[in-house]
């Protein structure tokens, strides 16, 4: 899946309060790449990252998926794109506290009234090294089985992108490293498209292409 990022700009209040997040920032993004987008605290990068997967609508500029712009979509519409050709792994896991591991991966089939892939689910939750969790609530999880439950849960749906929103932030260094290494092979496993945001230079060099954001203001750097 083909995606063009044109002069998104995100501004936010009005007057003396007016706060301009993004600054026409213009990316592509062609199936398979894998790149890292780095910034300190309140560069943008967050902004930038919900306006690319559609989580946030930008106050000016052109978000193209496969040559249509994704912010034409009503809201219902645009819900149903983002389950099914995009997976977003968060921070701070985002996992419903009362299902099991397993019931919080397959949320997003069953929003869909979608039966899970029992053979993929299988080879997905092997993969990551969950297999054995699935019937854990997620306070029986280690930060690491946390996250990775999350990111089968983005995985499920078979999305055609994967966004990660500082994927190891709340982790300690051995489980952000596992979480990392399992990220880039699932990218390169699966041929997925993978774009991470990080304050880490040193996930962000593991990426092919990397971008950097200050002030809102988005400049691509020497790839690895």
């Amino acid at each position: 899946m083909n995606i063009e990022a044109k002069d998104l700009t995100k501004i936010y209040g009005a007057g003396e309060g007016r706060v301009t997040a993004l600054d026409h920032a213009s990316l592509e993004i062609a199936p398979g790449d894998f790149i890292s987008i780095i910034g300190p605290s309140g560069s943008g990068k967050s902004t930038l990252l919900h306006l690319l997967s559609g989580l946030d609508r930008p106050t000016s500029g052109s978000l193209i998926y496969n040559g249509r712009d994704i912010y034409e979509l009503r809201d219902k519409e645009l819900s149903v794109f983002r389950r099914q050709r995009i997976g977003f792994i968060f921070q701070q896991f985002n996992l419903l506290p009362v299902l099991t591991a397993r019931e919080n991966i397959i949320m997003p089939l069953l929003l869909d009234k979608k039966q899970p892939d029992e053979v993929y689910l299988n080879q997905l939750t092997e993969l990551l090294g969950i297999r054995d969790r699935l019937t854990h609530l997620p306070h029986e999880l280690s930060g690491g089985q946390q996250q990775r439950t999350a990111i089968a849960r983005a995985l499920i749906a078979k999305p055609d992108i994967i966004f990660a929103d500082e994927p190891t932030g709340n982790l300690d260094s051995q489980s952000g490293c596992e979480v990392m290494g399992l990220l880039k092979n699932i990218w390169r496993s699966m041929e997925k498209t993978l774009v991470i945001i990080t304050h880490d230079k040193q996930i962000a060099q593991m990426a092919e292409r990397q971008f950097m954001i200050v002030d809102g203001v988005l400049s691509e750097v020497n790839a690895v």
